[in-house]
């Protein structure tokens, strides 16, 4: 590797490679090792979740969402998923010269409504006009801090014959920006899930002692989540396709342009392992909220090929889910 490409920054295998080799070689501790969506951190008594993101989606306003709204709820997963009750958030903005500013004003209204919603503050933030040219119209970093209230989630839990849950269907957020992107329309409008999943979250937490894990299918999708969970070797993963939602207009806009739905980024979706015993009743607290009613068991884990995700298919085979060298579709967060 010479010189950086857009597959460096696409959550695949390529990104996987740059993380190891040398951010971790030069920057490496043991927090920064776990890989988490959040920094789990000791703060006096109180354990502290800390996380950074930066959104440089393009088109910035997309169906379902824009670039502000996604900022908020990107953010407040990524605490989420680590067992964290969001408080705080920062808001970086670097803007290029001509942003008219009727858009800038939808984009801070857009970040305002979500930030409510999620029950989070905006408390600090930075402001940058970079020469037009520079940057795409705007890009966003937000950091998030928030408040443990779920302590020991960690693949070191994790033990055959637990469940993988995933909260709904699939790839809706980069259909929802590939179609606007591209100017694409399929049989039904497909619309961006993405959604802050605190509340929803917070419920399943409520009902069960024994989720081991949570993590958010962002960038490289579920097929990327799921192998970043068995990356440690000690267990495997077994899908079956016809379990996995996926919705109608996904479903086609994959078989028209050839994309794989394991693939897919989602933005307002989680992914849990949890003890075989407690499936059902984190299933009922998840459809219970109105973003967890598409949620369903997809497949569990196995002692067999071990660090490998495998999946049944509909004709009775199995494939292998590997993580994809690249992105199928780049900047969609």
């Amino acid at each position: 590797m010479d010189r950086i490409t857009i597959s460096h920054g696409s959550g695949g295998k390529a990104m996987h490679s740059l993380i190891d080799s040398l951010f971790m070689k030069e920057l490496g501790n043991s927090i920064l090792r776990r890989k988490s969506d959040s920094a789990v951190v000791k703060v006096g008594s109180e354990e502290i979740a800390f996380t950074t993101d930066s959104y440089v989606v393009k088109p910035i306003i997309f169906p379902g969402g824009d670039i502000g709204s996604l900022a908020v709820h990107g953010t407040v997963n990524d605490l989420s998923v680590c067992g964290a009750r969001p408080l705080y958030l920062s808001l970086g903005l670097v803007i290029e010269e001509g942003l008219d500013k009727k858009t800038l004003t939808r984009i801070i209204k857009s970040i305002n409504a979500a930030a409510k919603i999620a029950g989070v503050l905006i408390v600090t933030g930075d402001t940058k006009v970079v020469e037009k040219g520079s940057c795409d119209k705007i890009f966003i970093n937000t950091s998030g801090i928030g408040k443990v209230y779920y302590s020991g989630l960690s693949t070191d839990k994790i033990r055959p014959q637990d469940v993988v849950i995933v909260s709904g269907s699939l790839g809706e957020h980069a259909i929802a920006v590939l179609s606007k992107r591209e100017g694409i329309s399929f049989g039904t409008n497909v619309k961006s899930d993405s959604s802050s999943l605190n509340g929803m979250i917070a419920g399943a937490l409520k009902v069960s002692q024994n989720i081991r894990l949570m993590r958010d299918p962002t960038r490289g999708g579920l097929g990327t989540t799921l192998n970043e969970i068995v990356s440690s070797g000690r267990f495997g993963i077994a899908l079956e396709e016809k379990d996995i939602p996926v919705s109608e207009g996904v479903r086609e806009a994959c078989e028209l342009l050839g994309f794989d739905s394991l693939y897919l980024a989602c933005e307002g979706r989680a992914v849990f392992i949890a003890a075989p015993q407690d499936a059902g009743k984190v299933l009922k607290a998840l459809r219970r909220d109105r973003l967890g009613e598409g949620s369903r068991v997809i497949g569990r884990i196995t002692s067999d090929h071990k660090g490998k995700v495998y999946m049944r298919t509909t004709s009775g085979g199995l494939r292998l889910v590997d993580m994809l060298s690249g992105e199928q579709l780049p900047r969609i967060c």
